[in-house]
């Protein structure tokens, strides 16, 4: 062997470093194969583990407005109204007053002729003149007879019987009168005046026509209403009318003048739930000195309302109803779902007011799936508020009163 072959071999001491380099090499290949593997388990598993989870969306309730508006339909009536009736039967003479006319109280409305009714008290005058005739006989037939008796020519009997003669025609008289009286009186009504100031609203007769006495033989001859102030009567619902006050202000609305509001006051209420509707009537007032409102009209009238004591909102959709009741879903801070039991108060249609069960700082889970539990580990998505607070409520058209 030459020096060369010897020089080419490697030592036994660089043949170990290089098995332990290389052996190394492959611990070091292996070991970032394992961790690199349980990474992606480790990954995978949360992964998993983190789609398992539902995410809900997450609401806080909000708070109610210190007033909300209750809007609702309304009768519009006069201050006062009253048809006006015949008192005495005959023919129309004349009117002499239209619809849209305004009168003053006690102003002839029309003139009625009567031509039984002057012969019935032509005739009560003179039977009142022969009462009278027969009194005065009575009377001095009685002076005589009581002259007669103090000098004995007759008898006591005969005397009380011209004395209570003479009381009977007194009392003939007195009822005759009356009867004139009366008969005088009722002529009176052949004048058809208005019982207070107002405009004249209804004609319903005419010159010829014939007139029935009393409010039950016809047709009114007229209709008068008193429009310096009106009535409003309003059906408000059961759950809102203990929240309806005397003195309580209102704005009514009609429909042909939009944007436009009047005032009113709350005057009276009927102070009883008609069975009927379930409703209370309530009764305003409202000026109308310069005439812009017309009575008979629609009109829609605006309540501000005082809102509940600490009461919230939630939409109708986080609500769950079950065997155990009314209850909401809400996320604690360990994201675990815990169940609570609310109390509805009024209903607004997409929202309803909790008045019991829940805190202002909850959060309420919307639209909880059907299968969540107590307890469940949830996700939140987002943490939003319950919406606007709910300013206005229409109520349907009720029944009118």
């Amino acid at each position: 062997m030459s020096d060369s072959t010897h020089l080419q071999r490697p030592s036994p001491r660089r043949l170990r470093l290089l098995g332990i380099l290389a052996l190394a090499i492959a611990l070091a290949l292996a070991l970032t194969g394992i961790t690199a593997r349980t990474l992606r388990e480790h990954a995978l598993k949360r992964k998993i583990d983190t789609d398992s989870v539902p995410t809900v969306s997450v609401i806080v309730p909000a708070q109610v407005d210190s007033k909300q508006e209750l809007v609702l339909p309304s009768n519009v009536q006069p201050y006062y109204d009253a048809p006006i009736y015949a008192r005495v039967p005959g023919y129309l003479k004349k009117w002499y007053v239209d619809i849209g006319t305004q009168v003053k109280a006690g102003e002839v409305l029309a003139d009625i002729e009567t031509p039984e009714l002057d012969q019935q008290l032509q005739q009560a005058r003179a039977d009142l003149a022969t009462a009278v005739a027969k009194e005065k006989f009575a009377e001095t037939t009685n002076q005589r007879w009581q002259k007669m008796l103090s000098a004995t020519s007759v008898s006591k009997q005969e005397a009380e019987e011209k004395s209570s003669d003479f009381d009977a025609r007194k009392a003939e008289v007195t009822a005759q009168r009356a009867n004139v009286d009366r008969l005088q009186a009722m002529a009176g009504f052949k004048r058809v005046v208005a019982p207070f100031d107002g405009a004249v609203t209804a004609r319903k007769t005419d010159i010829g026509a014939l007139i029935n006495a009393g409010s039950g033989s016809g047709p009114e001859l007229f209709r008068v209403a008193d429009t310096h102030k009106l009535r409003i009567y309003v059906d408000v619902p059961q759950a809102y009318a203990e929240r309806i006050a005397i003195g309580m202000q209102a704005k009514l609305q009609l429909p042909e003048r939009p944007g436009r509001s009047y005032p009113a006051t709350v005057v009276s209420t009927a102070n009883a739930i008609a069975e009927s509707s379930r409703t209370l009537l309530v009764q305003l007032e409202a000026d109308n000195a310069d005439g812009k409102l017309i009575a008979g009209s629609y009109a829609d009238v605006h309540f501000d309302l005082p809102a509940s004591a600490g009461a919230l909102q939630l939409p109708v959709t986080s609500l769950i109803f079950r065997q155990n009741g009314l209850r909401v879903a809400t996320v604690g801070k360990d994201d675990k779902v815990a169940m609570k039991s609310v109390e509805i108060g009024r209903d607004y249609g997409t929202k309803v007011e909790i008045v019991a069960g829940l805190d202002p700082s909850d959060r309420v889970i919307d639209g909880p799936p059907d299968w969540l539990a107590q307890g469940d580990t949830v996700r939140a998505a987002q943490l939003e508020k319950a919406g606007p607070t709910i300013a206005a409520t229409h109520a349907s058209e009720g029944s009118k009163q």
